[in-house]
């Protein structure tokens, strides 16, 4: 059961967990590892290249779903994104709550702490977490990207405890002032390869912001720990990308490059290789359009099919979690200039939130359909998982 700030009676179950729910998981509704029916379609940009860098450790190689579904939790409530603690600890947002859920072996819940100030309305509220481990001048600490009655804002706050005991310390802000709107409040937040804080801003409802290099609305931001912008950021300021819509995935391929998942307004969503002072078009251009003064997507859908949300990169490839589409998209390789695209789970679960690599190497999904938009399950909201094989 739930303890900690609220109680609750929601269950959750697991076949076997060891350390942060590292599980051998049992079979849920007949799902197997076949992909789901082929896309209707898919526009790979022949302008756009992954190449990556030579390396002494072996090449990673593309990876699929290769066993049955299993159950880690269930019971939350509109879960948006998941951070995995360093030593053991698995934390899951709650949108609405604002609460931040401790997952534990075995698969009970309890809440490790609230967010102070989240002002949840539309798709706004607690929206990504991610941990920073501890250093030579800070303990360990969760930031996370919320919704307040004023702005959207990235506030840290101390992690305490143990796996099974983890607690949040007094927030502070970290970077306040990105405009808020009841959607397209982006929300996405991970540390780098190379340190700093990377979030995805989306536009607020105002498109022209996008392309305004002095707004923090339709952005990809790079900033130190500490709020700052961080050093070698192209125009000086916190702006990394411009020209976003409502980006809700990044993730970085063993190369060290960037990729970021958007929705779409109507037509296509995105899928884009992120480099710095680039700038992706919206509002003028949405998908690919050939319009050198824009970066087109490496992969596009229509809306129907994705409406992306996270994206992590697992070996050679990619996962991306589809809300509309409700499915996972695999695209792989994803060192090659064109790859491929394959659905997953197409309707089998609902409307797919995150997406993240185990501790153990599987692929953990959250559903998200308690959100206001998707259509409740018994036991919704799940945290997933399926083991991966090479594959792709």
């Amino acid at each position: 059961m739930r303890t900690g700030s609220r109680q609750s009676t929601r269950h959750a179950r697991v076949a076997a967990a060891t350390g942060i729910v590292a599980v051998a998981l049992p079979l849920v509704a007949c799902t197997t590892h076949e992909p789901a029916p082929g896309p209707t379609g898919w526009t790979p940009s022949p302008s756009v290249t992954t190449t990556p860098t030579p390396s002494a450790e072996p090449a990673p190689v593309p990876v699929v779903p290769g066993g049955d579904v299993g159950v880690v939790a269930e019971g939350l409530d509109a879960p948006w994104s998941i951070a995995l603690v360093p030593g053991g600890g698995v934390l899951v947002s709650e949108r609405d709550r604002g609460d931040v859920v401790e997952v534990l072996a075995g698969g009970s819940l309890r809440v490790a702490g609230t967010v102070p100030g989240v002002a949840a309305a539309g798709e706004g509220g607690l929206l990504g977490i991610a941990v920073r481990p501890a250093d030579d001048d800070r303990g360990t600490e969760l930031y996370a990207y919320l919704t307040s009655s004023d702005d959207n804002r990235i506030v840290r706050m101390p992690l305490t405890g143990t796996a099974g005991s983890l607690a949040l310390g007094t927030a502070e802000p970290v970077l306040t002032g990105i405009p808020k709107a009841g959607n397209h409040d982006g929300g996405r937040i991970a540390f780098g390869p190379d340190g700093m804080l990377y979030a995805t801003t989306g536009d607020a409802g105002v498109g022209e912001a996008a392309q305004d290099p002095d707004s923090l609305s339709g952005k990809i931001l790079r900033m130190t720990p500490d709020g700052a912008p961080a050093p070698g950021n192209p125009f000086g300021t916190l702006v990394y990308t411009l020209g976003h819509r409502n980006p809700q995935g990044i993730a970085w391929d063993a190369s060290g490059g960037m990729w970021a998942a958007e929705f779409g307004q109507n037509t296509w969503d995105e899928l884009n290789r992120i480099e710095p002072g680039s700038n992706y078009g919206w509002p003028v251009v949405e998908g690919a359009a050939g319009d050198p003064r824009y970066v087109d997507p490496v992969v596009q859908w229509s809306t129907s099919e994705a409406s992306p949300s996270a994206l992590a990169v697992i070996g050679d490839t990619l996962f991306l979690a589809a809300l509309r589409g409700q499915r996972i998209w695999t695209v792989a390789p994803a060192s090659a200039a064109e790859p491929t695209t394959t659905p997953w789970f197409a309707g089998e679960f609902g409307r797919i939130r995150e997406v993240v690599e185990s501790p153990d190497g599987a692929l953990w999904f959250l559903t998200n359909n308690t959100d206001g938009r998707g259509s409740p399950r018994e036991g919704d909201d799940r945290l997933l998982s399926v083991d991966l094989a090479p594959g792709g």
